[in-house]
């Protein structure tokens, strides 16, 4: 059950402040006593905390194998914390919700963030929920960064980082400014206050194809479902679901976030249980050995793994059953590397 949570207003990094801030969120499992045995599951780009819920074969969905009592994010060891990053669209504050000065969306007039404020606010979330300490921050693509940027800004709180499909910084063609000149090229566009024209969510659904197809949806669609007809119809079906819901501000507010993600530098800081894993034909993050000379650098325990799949970039949804060991390892610190 999806829950929502409003914590008052709060100071962005840049020293902007919202004048108010509601974080969506869903947890399983218990909190300890001690508040001590909690995992936050990050979610990727433009998903959510749906990615735990049974769903269909995209984001949504895709990590629900993984959690239950004696699974990998078992929820009679752990309690598991998921929440809608901020700037998204599924139910924290971000450009789709009401602005307090206006009475209107916050639209394009939505403040910058970056990846620090986006791990502010759960950290304020977590400390609401009685949370002193997390035995992991774990999670793919954009989520990945998220717990690379836990284990920086708070290391005393965090044992482990999950780091599943992402690169050390965005990808050129995450930039905002692409992103952004996507939607401004079309007439429902508006400058940005597009709401209320049914043409964007047809833009939307285009959009999501096209990407999901270059992530390695069709061969996902073409394994589960034989009638070329019935896979197409099921295709649209989740990204129009996907579309009616997802805010294309949200889109060029969170790559304008990727833009200043870079912790290529900051390596070493990092002192938590590291497992960093990408997919052999991710065309968004492939294989770098670079990126794998640079994790050299951290100090503490590391796993590197290259996952061969024909799945790119959505290897870690749907691979789910070829995570579970490596998740273990992440959670329990008496697995040896």
């Amino acid at each position: 059950m999806l829950n929502t949570l409003s914590l008052g207003a709060h100071r962005l990094s840049s020293g902007t402040e919202l004048p108010a801030l509601d974080v969506a969120y869903v947890t399983f499992g218990q909190l300890a006593s001690d508040g001590g045995n909690a995992v936050l599951v990050t979610h990727g780009y433009t998903s959510g905390p749906s990615m735990l819920t049974p769903g269909h074969l995209v984001a949504e969905g895709s990590w629900a194998p993984l959690l239950g009592p004696g699974r990998p994010l078992d929820t009679d060891r752990f309690f598991i914390v998921c929440s809608n990053m901020l700037g998204s669209s599924f139910g924290t504050t971000g450009p789709n919700t009401t602005n307090p000065g206006t009475g209107r969306h916050w639209g394009p007039d939505f403040p910058a963030i970056t990846l620090e404020d986006i791990v502010a606010v759960q950290h304020r979330l977590l400390q609401h929920l009685g949370v002193r300490h997390l035995r992991a921050v774990v999670g793919p693509s954009y989520g990945g960064w998220q717990a690379l940027q836990w284990a920086l800004s708070h290391p005393d709180m965090v044992d482990a980082a999950g780091v599943l499909m992402p690169g050390l910084t965005h990808p050129q063609g995450l930039s905002a400014a692409s992103t952004r000149q996507r939607f401004a090229d079309h007439p429902a566009w508006h400058g940005g206050w597009h709401y209320g024209d049914p043409r964007m969510q047809d833009l939307l659904m285009d959009l999501r194809l096209q990407t999901l197809r270059s992530y390695g949806l069709e061969r996902l669609f073409e394994a589960r479902i034989a009638d070329p007809v019935q896979r197409q119809v099921a295709m649209d079906k989740a990204c129009r679901q996907w579309a009616e819901r997802f805010d294309p501000n949200s889109m060029v507010t969170l790559a304008a976030a990727a833009e200043r993600f870079d912790v290529r530098r900051r390596l070493a800081d990092i002192r938590a249980r590291l497992l960093f894993m990408v997919c052999t034909t991710d065309a968004i993050f492939p294989p770098d050995p670079a990126v794998r000379a640079l994790l050299g650098t951290v100090p503490g325990p590391l796993r590197y793994r290259e996952l061969d799949s024909p799945y790119g970039h959505m290897a870690s949804g749907v691979e789910w059953p070829r995570l579970e060991g490596d998740l273990r390892w992440l959670l329990d610190p008496t697995t040896p590397v």
